[in-house]
């Protein structure tokens, strides 16, 4: 009876488990738990018959002075805390690194005929059935290629099932989803395996290895390949699974009700859906609104993260479709076309809430029929190409009308600013005009956000408590403007827009006009001002300093609601709520960054800003 194996793991495995829960705590969901308990289930059950084999053909063993003397099958229990170990480590590096990725964007339909995922599936899978080949061979030659051909049998057959049920998904996800957390473990226990071998923790009987080693020191290439393939079976199956989920929130025409926590049932039937009965546009429209917000809204894309399954798939919609509105209006090349197209977006919206049409036949179709519909064809034939889809995923039919047409009204605003002989002028008379202001273009955003949250986790709230939540959520859409605006001045100065109510510049000896011609010239001199400069930079911080005020009023005000959200989306909510009020707080210190004339926040401290809101309101 020994301590040395179970030292290693004090020493080596344990920490790195508790530094990871730490770290993914605050991000982790009851399906996190669900997906990492079926794998280390499976990596149990499947490896212990093996590693059994290997103790009692003596292929490899512990000596009696290192281990503590209690077995499973002849397995010391410190080997089988190993199988659960690694496979926790490696599955919560995965699941971190993972966070942001939204799976249903690495779906990809596959074409009849000659589809290039054809070639891929089958070249991956004659690659591992050679393998698979060779391994049985050495098996049966015996000798010192013994203990390489057992891991290759054993592993093969398992990673060659998963590459035929997730190839497209392990080729399409980034590197840093597949390859980091198989090498990352993969290094690391090559190193912690190479220190047990050098003190005889486990030995590797001499006449079943090759001899050949990784590295100088003691690392035994069969050593080296089982921690390569244990961890590429751990991603792989990790990606298998995540493969599914993503198939079953994705295509709701296929599975209409998802459960929270699939059964192992389901998962494989999502698996074995054909690729090319995929919805191939509603993948591509999904695409174009992950690139759109990793451009446009980067903190909103990090708080989407930490939303799960189909409620992160309609906020990514809902936001991209804001920012598709706010485009077609801000890159207008006359006030007449933006009116244009504020006018194209209504009639869009009366098609999709106009209900079912009739056909000539008598037969009812909905709105966006993909062949009849009017919004459909609206779209398809009024809309440029890069926008049709988000427009059409839109998904109206969770969505209250009176707030996007609300938004719409905000744009309207917009578009009465006059720039027309270089006048400064606008629909912002009054404090009361810019809360009007920020309630269309934000707040009815905020307020479509809390619908949707509310469609997907109803729990037992009232109609009363519904509404309530709901002007909350309107009212720190109002916070998260006042933000906005205090972030652009100097960008709003550029397209002549001034925000600011006249009242707020007139306290300050100001007017529009003075107040754009000031912001343009001391931007212009890049950081070398005059005097007379410097205290209209201080007039300027005055004015910014009001928005961020009432900012923070609201928010204030409103906050507290988040915590009565349904609790899936609790913490998902705070990140996006401090993500963005974050930047308010980077304004209100001295020397903020800039870039592109808006203050930005460190991506360093927008994840440190977002793993705080995740653990509790402050």
């Amino acid at each position: 009876m020994g301590y040395e194996y179970a030292l290693v793991h004090l020493t080596y495995t344990i920490p790195p488990a508790i530094l990871l829960s730490l770290i993914y705590w605050p991000l982790s969901t009851r399906l996190d738990f669900y997906r990492i308990a079926f794998l280390i289930t499976i990596a149990v059950v499947s490896t212990i018959p093996w590693d059994s084999y290997l103790i009692r053909t003596n292929i490899w063993s512990y000596p009696p002075n290192v281990v503590l003397g209690w077995t499973l099958f002849g397995i010391p229990v410190e080997e089988v805390f190993f199988f659960v170990i690694q496979t926790y480590n490696t599955s919560l590096l995965y699941l971190l690194l993972n966070k942001p990725v939204l799976g249903a964007v690495y779906l990809v339909k596959e074409k009849p005929g000659r589809s290039k995922w054809k070639y891929v599936k089958l070249s991956g899978s004659i690659a591992l059935a050679l393998a698979i080949k060779k391994g049985i061979e050495f098996v049966r030659l015996g000798g010192d290629r013994t203990y390489l051909g057992l891991i290759i049998v054993w592993a093969g057959p398992f990673l060659f099932l998963l590459w035929n049920l997730a190839y497209q998904f392990l080729v399409n996800l980034p590197f840093t989803s597949t390859v980091l957390p198989i090498a990352i473990p993969t290094v690391y226990l090559w190193i912690v395996d190479t220190l047990a071998l050098q003190r005889g923790t486990w030995v590797i009987e001499s006449g079943t290895k090759t001899g050949l080693h990784l590295w100088p020191g003691g690392l035994e290439v069969e050593e080296a390949l089982f921690f390569l393939l244990t961890n590429c079976l751990i991603v792989f199956g990790l990606v298998a699974f995540d493969n599914a989920i993503a198939i079953l929130h994705t295509f709701p025409s296929h599975f209409p009700k998802v459960p929270e926590l699939p059964s192992p049932v389901l998962l494989v039937k999502a698996l074995l859906i054909p690729a090319a009965t995929y919805d191939d546009d509603r993948i591509l429209g999904l695409q174009q609104c992950v690139a759109r917000l990793r451009a446009k809204s980067r903190s909103f894309y990090l708080a989407s993260s930490a939303f799960q399954g189909r409620l992160r798939i309609d906020l990514v919609i809902l936001y991209s479709f804001c920012r598709v509105a706010d485009d077609l209006i801000d890159n207008a090349e006359s006030s007449a076309e933006a009116r244009e197209w504020v006018g194209k977006l209504k009639q869009y919206l009366d098609h999709c809430y106009g209900g079912a049409v009739k056909t000539k036949d008598g037969r009812e179709i909905s709105a966006r029929d993909p062949n009849q519909g009017p919004a459909t064809q609206w779209v398809m034939g009024q809309f440029p190409r890069d926008a049709q889809l988000t427009l059409l995923l839109l998904p109206t039919e969770r969505l209250a009308k009176e707030p996007l047409y609300e938004l719409l009204r905000g744009f309207e605003m917009d578009l009465s600013f006059s720039s027309s002989s270089g006048s400064v002028g606008g629909p912002i008379k009054s404090e009361e005009d810019l809360d009007t202001y920020g309630a269309r273009v934000a707040g009815t955003v905020a307020l479509l956000c809390i619908q949707l949250v509310m469609f997907h986790y109803p729990g037992n709230k009232s109609m009363d408590e519904g509404k309530r939540l709901m002007k909350a959520g309107h009212d720190m859409g109002i916070a998260l403007q006042y933000t906005n605006i205090a972030r652009d001045l100097e960008v709003d100065a550029k397209n002549k827009r001034v925000y600011v109510p006249p009242g707020w510049l007139k306290k300050e000896k100001l007017t529009p006009e003075s107040f754009v011609s000031g912001i343009l010239k001391t931007s212009a001199a890049k950081g070398v001002v005059s005097d007379q400069d410097s205290f209209f930079l201080k007039k300027v911080g005055v004015v910014r300093g009001r928005l961020l005020d009432r900012a923070f009023a609201f928010y204030e005000e409103s906050k507290s609601a988040i915590e009565e959200l349904p609790l899936e989306a609790r913490a998902p909510m705070r990140v996006a709520v401090e993500s963005y009020m974050q930047i308010g707080r980077e304004l209100r210190r001295p020397g903020y960054k800039m870039k592109g004339g808006r203050a930005t926040v460190p991506v360093g401290k927008r994840l440190w800003v977002g793993w705080r809101a995740l653990l509790g309101p402050r």
